[in-house]
């Protein structure tokens, strides 16, 4: 996830570009760099880390002149964060400059094409081979050649694009991305969202998919891949636009809550192919993996609910024994780990101190290790014989919601993609388990349009010192991520128990109105959660069950229900977490705590 601007008008450009970049600065922060073009020639300014370097090093955009210019400021996917992988992207010749948010699946591909014909890259990026590809098409059309390169491109895209050829003419390109235009008498601007447009107009064109704008100082035109002209309507941005960072939301916690089903895509993308998964670059080969008899997986806090979902998932579809460890007990425990061991850590950061100090562990008594992390680059990342980015984005609350989501789903392809290799399930049960995994987004936007529900039914937690979380199996992972959420960002009391563990001691802290949640997604042991929820109820427990839908025999046992789409048994735990992380939400908004930063927490663990 990244940010883009662009500006093209009778102003300088570069400070209106570095003003849009820090509003944008949300979706991305780990390097920045603008392009501006005058006199036929393009000068570009990069910088790793915050916009604020790109600022004081152009003095605000002065040292840098010209009236048309791009920006972008990255959250890296492709490349660990430095200079050369910064945007945006030129051309071998330099005429063309490209900014993109997004992913292009098939640039592998494209850029080995490339390479055969002679060009050399500079970057590690996927963005790399449009401004090539762009160089490559043009025959003096730039229009005709942004068309065509689009076409080639697979995946989700927004794009801006300056040609030196084109002294006033900014033009961008989409697909499945956020990209908006701005219309004003004193120029024209894109961006990725309004609040990089909100200082020069709230006049606003929304851009199609497989659209194309070409924005000159006094005209904004949109054309489809054909170039036929197309008819847009001008909007008028009437909200607060200082809440537009957040999407129109109070908090970033909930925005990336809603966030989920897109994340859970980006996470997917590229990499489910005719039925099967595909990880490129990894060098975990199937004989190697044959040889592997024990998977140890370390992470801490929900990164290791995660790995224990992962646990659950990957025994049953591997039958290699998985164990799931915290990273600050590791090593501290002189650990059983051989070059038969692979070893999976979790960690959204790529920072986490214990978590990198396991994983240093876990190498130096011979295990291949592979890594799953939201941030390229990361310590953990480049620690790791292999690495599996979960492609979140920027994940701004300190409360996770979107990395785990997006962990669990990395857990899944894994499972498929090992069980694949070793001949655990046959091709039809990973086809059809895989395509059950891309239904998921669909699935959790269903849950979703409960939060006013779940909004309601959280003023019962308000005032309550202590409750419970049970379940079994996949349930029982996710009530720890529940019982998690709800602590650490309403400060309330919560436990999460293995239901079965109920009448080997915790039973005795049930008593009357005792809010006991109960998950029961996992059918297989739906009858066992039944007599566990009968066996609170009957001790004056008040009962919050939540089941798949249809699945009415909780009803009577409960006091509420919470009923979420059914999915596959082994995929539960990415349905029935949704409705736990709005109603935590609720809960402390109600209470009227710090949701985004709550107490005492932060959202990068770097010392033990």
């Amino acid at each position: 996830m990244c940010g883009i601007v662009g500006f093209t008008g009778n102003l300088p450009a570069a400070p209106l570009l570095l003003d849009g970049l820090h509003r944008l600065e949300y979706r991305g922060y780990d390097s920045a760099g603008i392009a501006v073009l005058e006199n036929g020639k393009i000068t570009t300014e990069k910088t790793v880390g915050r916009i604020k370097s790109l600022i004081d090093s152009t003095d605000n955009g002065k040292t840098v002149s010209g009236n048309i210019g791009i920006g972008h400021t990255r959250w890296a996917t492709h490349g660990a964060p430095s200079l050369e992988n910064a945007h945006p992207h030129l051309s071998g010749n330099c005429k063309f400059a490209v900014v993109h948010n997004g992913i292009i699946e098939n640039y592998s591909t494209l850029r080995k094409e490339l390479k055969n014909e002679g060009v050399k890259f500079l970057s590690q990026t996927d963005t790399e081979v449009v401004p090539h590809l762009l160089e490559k098409y043009y025959n003096g059309n730039l229009i005709e050649a942004v068309s065509k390169v689009v076409k080639m491109l697979e995946g989700s895209f927004a794009l801006g694009i300056i040609c030196t050829d084109y002294p006033d003419t900014l033009v961008a390109a989409k697909r499945f991305s956020p990209l908006i235009l701005g219309v004003s008498d004193k120029g024209n601007i894109l961006a990725s969202d309004v609040t990089a447009i909100a200082s020069l107009t709230k006049d606003i064109i929304y851009l199609g998919d497989d659209e194309i704008a070409v924005l000159t100082p006094d005209k904004t035109e949109v054309v489809d891949l054909s170039g036929k002209a197309l008819e847009k309507e001008v909007s008028e941005i009437t909200w607060d636009v200082s809440a537009a960072e957040k999407g129109g939301f109070e908090h970033f916690m909930m925005k990336e809550i809603f966030e989920q089903p897109k994340a859970i895509k980006q996470t997917l993308s590229g990499r489910i192919k005719n039925g099967e998964v595909v990880f490129e670059d990894f060098t975990l080969t199937a004989d190697k993996l044959k040889g592997i008899n024990r998977i140890v997986i370390i992470a801490c806090g929900s990164a290791y609910h995660a790995g224990i979902v992962g646990k659950y998932v990957i025994e049953d579809m591997t039958r290699i024994p998985c164990e799931v460890d915290l990273a600050s007990e590791f090593r501290y425990r002189n650990p059983i780990i051989d070059d038969e061991t692979l070893t999976i850590v979790i960690s959204q950061s790529g920072e986490t101190a214990d978590t990198l100090a396991a994983l240093k562990e876990a190498k130096r008594l011979g295990s291949h290790v592979i890594s799953i992390v939201n941030v390229v680059g990361s310590s953990i990342a480049n620690a790791s014989d292999d690495v599996i980015y979960t492609w979140a984005g920027p994940e701004i609350a300190v409360a996770t919601t979107k990395g785990y989501s997006t962990q669990v789903s990395v857990m899944y392809l894994f499972a498929a993609w090992a069980a694949k290799h070793l001949g655990t399930k046959d091709d039809k049960y990973i086809a059809d388990f895989l395509a059950e995994v891309k239904a998921l987004p669909q699935k959790i936007e269903k849950i979703l349009l409960q939060k006013d529900r779940l909004k309601e039914m959280a003023k019962r937690c308000v005032n309550t010192q202590s409750l419970f979380f049970i379940g079994r199996n996949l349930d029982y992972a996710v009530a720890l991520e529940a019982s998690l959420k709800l602590k650490e960002i309403s400060y309330i009391h919560s436990e999460a128990y293995a239901a079965g563990e109920l009448k080997h001691g915790t039973i005795s802290l049930i008593e009357e109105d005792r809010t006991v949640f109960a998950l029961s997604c996992y059918n297989d042991l739906a009858d066992k959660m039944l007599s566990n929820i009968k066996e609170v109820a009957a001790r004056g427990a008040y009962v919050i069950t939540c089941a798949n839908e249809g699945e009415t025999e909780f009803e009577k046992e409960s006091n509420q229900m919470i009923y979420v789409p059914k999915v596959h048994e082994l995929l539960v735990a990415s349905t029935e977490v949704i409705p736990f992380q709005i109603y935590a939400y609720y809960v402390a908004y109600h209470k009227g705590c710090d949701i985004d930063k709550p107490r005492n927490l932060a959202k990068s663990v770097t010392v033990e």
